[in-house]
């Protein structure tokens, strides 16, 4: 009876510290994860302009990562003003989850956006997740040394922001076959679909064109990372 019990434990722990570290859809490993609580957390990040970028209360009575409006950057090109990059990570395959809480008031573009495939402050792909769609609003965008274009393939009309309330995010990356898909709160259908080869590597992040919001329970999975210190942007101190 205790083998048996012993041997249901350890089966138990297995099975949970494999799902902890894999993605349940591809089996990718867990290669980052942030939730702000320990101090310094921030050092982990480059930012557009560092001036409105802070550690404040975060989801469940933890900490996050928040931008409260604009600063002082002004881009080469048309594309958004508040840009926040994981330092030291640069990424080809991936999966990224965050719980996200948008803060600023209500409008057709009240916006989040999420970077990937950034080489260089005109060289990148962002999601703009938004409350309604049109040609630049709630779409996926290239910068390609030029101002945004939008390269979105589906989406939906808009996603519901609700002020107070924290959303769960999805962004999937495929480079080899050029497939970016996103979803907001619902999982198992994305909200918006892209395909571009353009950029096969390059570093992630969060931001705004211009809003206010707060990032928390950052989780990244990849086949493969490699470690490169961004020389794009600035450290907060």
């Amino acid at each position: 009876m205790r083998v048996t019990l012993f041997l249901i434990i350890i089966s138990f722990v297995i099975s949970f510290n494999t799902s902890a570290q894999s993605d349940s859809k591809t089996g990718f490993p867990l290669i980052y994860k942030q939730d702000f609580n320990e101090p310094g957390a921030i050092q982990e990040f480059v930012f557009s302009d560092p001036a409105p970028w802070f550690v404040t209360g975060g989801k469940d009575g933890g900490m996050a990562l928040e931008y409260a409006g604009r600063g002082d950057y002004e881009p080469r090109v048309r594309s958004p003003l508040i840009i926040g990059l994981i330092d030291n990570l640069v990424l080809g395959d991936f999966i990224l989850e965050a719980d996200v809480l948008q803060t600023g008031s209500e409008y057709g573009h009240r916006d989040m956006c999420f970077f990937f495939g950034f080489q260089d402050s005109t060289l990148f792909y962002y999601v703009h997740l938004a409350s309604q769609a049109d040609p630049v609003a709630h779409t996926v965008h290239i910068v390609n040394d030029s101002p945004r274009n939008s390269i979105v393939r589906e989406r939906t009309d808009g996603i519901r922001w609700i002020d107070g309330n924290w959303h769960h995010i999805r962004l999937e990356r495929h480079p080899g076959e050029g497939d970016i898909n996103m979803y907001f709160d619902d999982m198992e259908t994305p909200v918006m679909v892209a395909n571009d080869k353009t950029f096969q590597l390059g570093y992630v992040g969060f931001g705004s064109f211009d809003d206010s919001g707060k990032i928390d329970n950052i989780r990244i999975w990849s086949k493969e990372d490699r470690k490169k210190k961004s020389d794009i942007f600035m450290k907060k101190y």
